[in-house]
């Protein structure tokens, strides 16, 4: 499993359903609710996407859509470990509708997701294997149930003559993750759709460029980044020994 997202849907209802109607997002209207999210960043029109494949945008870019009654925003700045702290603002432009956020990153199996309804939170989860249960507020809505029941626990890969040790959590976030996802949108990134799931690849998304002007400037980011890369010293490389240690080799 390797799916990452950071999504955020207002809707004026049923967020599967309304994703299942058929309607192209307005590229104006698109542009002025990224707008309204982001009061005075710099937002540019850039490369779009679709909801299968753009949930998880580059780093300061962001894919949106605004469709009738529902309004579809991805960006890797909803990412955030307590969800019941995400920006107020972001919050109260759901007010008399459903504010829903599912956030998941499978490097470090780690899963978020959060359900408002006019502005008031109703659920919220955030786990990891590394940080447990990071926040857990509201009850379990029923799709979560067989997961707390214990009816599905992780699948641990163990490597030959390893010693398997339990997983940390009593299910695996990203399958647990996937599920919420068809729950709350209607569809799933990975795993095999259902019938009725909604066709995420269809829905398409409109692209922006993104930046904070109180953040970091992103020149100077690269040029960070570009200074801790020269630093480094060359690669070493292992293998693995007779005896199963590990040997390093003298050159690539």
């Amino acid at each position: 499993m390797g799916a990452k997202t950071g999504l955020l849907v207002y809707a004026d209802g049923d967020v599967p359903g309304l994703l299942r109607q058929v309607g192209a997002a307005d590229p104006a209207r698109t542009s002025a609710m990224v707008r309204r999210l982001y009061p005075g960043w710099e937002v540019e029109a850039s490369t779009g996407s679709n909801l299968r494949d753009g949930v998880y945008p580059p780093d300061g870019t962001a894919h949106a859509a605004c469709r009738p009654n529902v309004e579809i925003l991805c960006d890797r700045e909803v990412m955030i470990d307590f969800p019941s702290q995400l920006p107020e603002h972001l919050v109260a432009a759901s007010a008399g509708r459903r504010l829903v956020l599912h956030a998941m990153h499978s490097v470090v199996d780690w899963l978020a997701f959060a359900v408002w309804e006019d502005g008031h939170l109703v659920r919220s989860l955030s786990l990891s294997p590394d940080s447990g249960i990071i926040e857990n507020i509201g009850e379990p809505l029923p799709f979560e149930l067989s997961y707390w029941a214990g009816d599905r626990p992780a699948d641990v890969i163990s490597w030959p003559d390893e010693e398997e040790e339990p997983y940390a959590l009593p299910f695996h976030p990203l399958e647990f993750g996937e599920d919420a996802l068809r729950a709350l949108c209607g569809f799933v990134l990975e795993g095999r759709p259902d019938p009725d799931d909604v066709d995420a690849g269809a829905i398409r998304l409109h692209g922006f460029r993104m930046r904070d002007p109180n953040g970091p400037d992103p020149a100077e980011k690269e040029a960070e980044l570009r200074r801790a890369v020269e630093a480094m010293g060359p690669p070493r490389i292992y293998t693995l020994g007779p005896d199963g240690s590990l040997i390093e080799r003298d050159g690539l």
